[in-house]
């Protein structure tokens, strides 16, 4: 892409130091560090660093313009605009020539069951025939049995998403289904990406540390739904507290599908239960009852499933055979996973209030009636620290016994992150503390008994420990089946 072509598309306030218009984009950059020659370095500001203090080492790196939002006192070819952030996703389309308008793209939103929802779709979808890729927090594949392929962020940013989409269209597969995260939205990230479908899991508490408040929340996951156009469909979760205001921010032309358990929905689960071997449920839909039985557990499970056979209704496919393929599968990595079995010991992503709940639940309902059900966890730092005594209050009240742990503390002292857990507590004498998250385990190792329930909760597939000054390898898996054998 030439730099005219990019300054004639795009709105700017003024150009500095542009003489060569001719000059060819090699690539978008907006890591100084990672920029090569003849990069377009584009200067985000974000929560923590600001781009436009690393323009000068982008263009000793080689980096041929910046976009800027203020002006720098710099020798350099620099386009002055309101908001990088909107510009760097209008590029990244440009630059790779609008792959997602040549996709069937489906969109998932919602603080829980992301990651699950996509992976039933391009289960499903390929089920069917059809070729799907995936976009998510786990990083990026091109059909299930890939490997994924790293991603930084539960959503890409900009140039990086794009190239994903420009390379799922360069493989001639035609369906992406991706986790869209509310950061992404309100980031501008997945702007110019053309969705064909979005769903909705949930929406509770999560993420306020950067949305501030609930309302902000909603209205940056609401963006996903705005933007759907006729021909397009929404999936809704009926029974979620958010429902009918997400609704509301849907085009009367858009194709509407709701799923629920409770409360009237185009999807429903009914007679819904729960074993050791998974969960069952009649499930109404279209004027038909089908019986479902699944390998997954939990309520959340059946919501999950819920989700993506209401995506694959609307798409057109055989809802009948997308059914028998449910029940073929297991669970995604991380998920309510159970690593060994006497004790049971089940690692788990849950790292909000209402996650939780869910699976705190789950676990109790496969608890055997003379076994315990125990509860390391620890909650993130420089997070929402609003949902840590939540969090302690949720322990207390529906497991017997509490390890609490860091779960990447980052820059915080995790001892204060320990104590703001502690304060949602009411019996703080029956709670065993222990910081260094592999020790916990060791100290769950010595009081479960073979017929109790372990639940290690918040970090799921992760396999690394955020600490203050560097990243280190940790796996909840590994180190249970270490020190379980």
């Amino acid at each position: 892409m030439r730099l005219r072509t990019l300054i004639d598309n795009i709105n700017y306030i003024e150009l500095v130091n542009v003489d060569n218009m001719s000059d060819e984009i090699m690539g978008i950059s907006y890591n100084s560090k990672k920029t090569k020659p003849n990069d377009l370095f584009v200067c985000l500001t974000g929560e923590h660093v600001d781009g436009h203090e690393y323009a000068e080492e982008a263009f000793a790196n080689g980096a041929c313009a910046c976009i800027v939002e203020r002006r720098l006192n710099l020798d350099v070819p620099q386009i002055v605009v309101e908001d990088t952030s909107e510009i760097i996703a209008q590029i990244s389309d440009m630059f790779y020539s609008s792959p997602s308008k040549k996709l069937n793209i489906i969109g998932v939103t919602g603080t829980n069951g992301k990651t699950t929802v996509t992976h039933l779709i391009q289960y499903l979808l390929e089920a069917s025939g059809q070729q799907c890729a995936l976009i998510g927090t786990l990083g990026h594949k091109f059909f299930t049995g890939d490997s994924y392929h790293d991603a930084k962020h539960t959503t890409p940013q900009a140039p990086e998403l794009q190239s994903i989409l420009y390379e799922i269209n360069e493989k001639c597969i035609k369906n992406v289904v991706m986790e869209v995260s509310s950061h992404a939205l309100a980031q501008h990230r997945v702007d110019y990406c053309d969705f064909n479908g979005a769903v909705l899991t949930n929406l509770t508490q999560d993420h306020l540390d950067f949305h501030i408040t609930m309302d902000n929340y909603f209205k940056a996951k609401a963006l996903l739904f705005e933007r759907l156009v006729a021909g397009d469909f929404a999936v809704i979760n009926a029974d979620d507290e958010y429902a009918e205001k997400f609704k509301s921010r849907i085009s009367p032309t858009v194709s509407l599908y709701t799923y629920g358990v409770n409360k009237p929905a185009d999807v429903k689960a009914e007679d819904v239960k729960f074993n050791h071997d998974g969960a069952s449920f009649v499930c109404s839909m279209n004027d038909k009852k089908y019986n479902v039985k699944l390998k997954m557990n939990g309520m959340f499970s059946v919501y999950n499933a819920l989700a993506a056979l209401a995506a694959i209704w609307a798409m057109g496919l055989d809802i009948e055979k997308s059914i028998h393929k449910l029940e073929e599968l297991g669970g995604v990595a991380g998920r309510f996973e159970i690593v060994v079995t006497k004790p049971t010991v089940i690692v788990d992503y849950a790292h909000t209030p209402d996650g939780l709940i869910n699976v705190l639940k789950t676990a109790r309902d496969i608890t055997p009636s003379d076994g315990k059900l125990i509860c390391l966890f620890g909650c993130g730092g420089d997070r929402d620290t609003t949902k840590r005594p939540k969090m302690g209050a949720i322990a207390e009240e529906l497991a017997d016994k509490i390890i609490i742990t860091s779960d990447n503390p980052r820059s915080e002292d995790p001892q204060q992150i320990i104590t703001d857990i502690l304060a949602g507590i009411k019996n703080v004498n029956d709670v065993i503390v222990e910081p260094d998250r592999e020790l916990a385990i060791k100290e769950a190792h010595k009081i479960a008994q073979p017929n109790d329930v372990l639940l290690v909760a918040g970090k799921g597939h992760e396999d690394y420990q955020i600490l203050a000054h560097e990243t280190i390898h940790f796996d909840d898996r590994e180190k249970v089946r270490e020190i379980f054998g």
